[in-house]
């Protein structure tokens, strides 16, 4: 007789995370930036590392390695052939080529055959300050088939942009955006991101019925909160400002210039700030 194999990807209180992202050896971006503060904040994270670098592009050089997407789906199958597929939230951050975009596709499809109520967060991580560094192909991907599958949506000016097809340039235009990308699909859209007139803004938008930490921040406290978008995002700027405060203070205290140096972020250092944010900042979002 077979042995009897039980599931153990059983939910936890707060949930079970799929997080597709990039993983640096030293650093904190992509997948390093967001699994820390996912467990902090009471959930199971399972990462799958699209990319898995030395450290980030930012760098002179890097050396490392790209999942595809056969290889992607390998490890899905894998999961499901051992009844651990179960998930409620499933994160996606930096993908690289097109081909592994679409087996992203199949794979919220895959999940939410098993759980209905999914909620699929997306971080279309496309580029930044005018210039793109993935693929422009995978634009139109994002646009046409991405944005209506997600739940959440969290571009920055730039992505917000690529995806809406016209410039932002003040608030009201950033509420335009939210609009058009709701329209398309996701209940929740926060622009993480605005630089209008040397202040920089997160707009966000409810519609009922730095980019990776911040996320991932938007992700855990807007299930903690889920009909109270403004204080999901006050809890996650808290937090962001909180860790980003504390990086600079501590390369300061090293002797490093900030301006010059590259900057990485002090996670581990800055857990009671994710898990217990002072709010410093009072959000204004629009439905």
């Amino acid at each position: 007789m077979a042995p009897l194999i039980i599931s153990l990807a059983l939910p936890s209180e707060t949930g079970r995370v799929l997080s597709i992202q990039s993983h640096t050896v030293q650093g904190y971006v992509g997948n390093k930036s967001a699994v820390f503060p996912l467990q902090l904040l009471g959930y199971d994270v399972d990462p799958i590392m699209s990319v898995q670098f030395s450290n980030h592009t930012g760098y002179p050089t890097f050396k490392g390695q790209v999942l595809n997407g056969k290889q992607l789906w390998e490890l899905i199958e894998g999961l499901e052939a051992n009844n651990l597929l179960y998930y409620t939230h499933l994160l996606t951050g930096y993908i690289g080529s097109v081909s592994f975009l679409d087996n992203v596709l199949e794979v919220v499809k895959k999940l939410r055959s098993i759980n209905p109520t999914l909620t699929y967060v997306c971080d279309p991580v496309m580029g930044d300050e005018g210039k793109l560094y993935v693929p422009q192909e995978l634009v139109s991907v994002y646009r046409e088939k991405v944005v209506p599958l997600a739940s959440m949506l969290t571009p920055n000016q730039f992505e917000a942009e690529q995806l809406t097809g016209f410039r932002i340039a003040s608030e009201e235009d950033g509420r335009k955006a939210c609009k058009h990308l709701h329209a398309a699909g996701p209940s929740k859209v926060v622009i993480t991101s605005i630089s209008i007139d040397g202040n920089l803004l997160l707009i966000g938008s409810h519609q009922k019925g730095t980019g990776d930490l911040m996320t991932a921040l938007l992700l855990g406290w807007s299930n903690k909160y889920p009909d109270n978008l403004d204080k999901a995002a006050e809890l996650a700027v808290s937090s962001l400002q909180a860790v980003l405060s504390r990086t600079l203070e501590d390369y300061e205290k090293a002797g490093y210039d900030p301006q010059s140096s590259s900057l990485e972020i002090r996670l581990i250092q800055s857990q009671e700030d994710i898990r217990n944010p002072e709010i410093k900042y009072i959000s204004q979002l629009y439905d």
